[in-house]
C-alpha cells in the first residue's frame, strides 16, 4: 500500500499549482518515485506498474493518452535492466543515471507530441529533467527511508 500512495504523493507534487517561474522546474516527480521503487523492489515494481501509473499522469494533466505510459514504461524497463549496477553506483553517478532516464522520458514526451504537431520546443523544456537529477539524492533517502520504516523488501 505504501509503494501506490507514493505514487499518488507523486501525482500530487507534479500537479501542483506553483508560480510559472518555479513550474519550469518541478521535475517529474512520478518519474523518479517510480525509478525509485522499480530499483528498489523490482520484484514488485515494474512495467506495468508503470504503464498503468503513466495512464493516469496523461488524464491528470490532461495529455494525450498513452504519452507518459510510454516514457514510465521505458524508463522502467531500462531501471529494470540496470537496477544492480544503479544501486552500488554512488550518489552522484546515480544522478547522472538519472538524469539521463530523465531526458529519456522527456524526448519520448516530446516525440509523441510531435505526432500531434504540438511542437513547442525551448531551453526550458529540458529543465525539469535536471532539477530531478538534482532532487535524486532527497527522493532517495526519503523514500528509503520509508521503505525500511515499512519493512518493504
Amino acid at each position: 500500500m505504501v509503494v501506490p500512495l507514493s505514487l499518488v504523493f507523486a501525482m500530487t507534487l507534479r500537479i501542483l499549482p506553483l508560480p510559472h517561474e518555479l513550474f519550469v522546474l518541478n521535475p517529474d516527480w512520478t518519474a523518479l518515485f517510480l525509478i525509485y521503487w522499480t530499483i528498489a523492489i523490482p520484484d514488485r515494481v515494474g512495467v506495468g506498474t508503470a504503464w498503468l501509473t503513466g495512464l493516469f499522469v496523461d488524464t491528470l494533466t490532461g495529455r494525450m493518452l498513452g504519452q507518459h505510459a510510454l516514457a514510465y514504461s521505458v524508463i522502467a524497463y531500462v531501471s529494470l535492466r540496470l537496477y544492480r549496477r544503479l544501486r552500488l553506483y554512488p550518489l552522484p553517478q546515480q544522478s547522472l543515471w538519472i538524469l539521463l532516464l530523465l531526458l529519456i522520458s522527456q524526448f519520448l514526451i516530446l516525440w509523441t507530441q510531435n505526432i500531434k504537431n504540438m511542437n513547442v520546443l525551448n531551453w526550458a523544456y529540458w529543465l525539469p529533467s535536471f532539477t530531478g537529477a538534482l532532487a535524486w539524492p532527497a527522493v532517495l533517502m526519503t523514500l528509503r527511508r520509508i521503505r525500511r520504516h515499512f519493512s518493504i523488501f
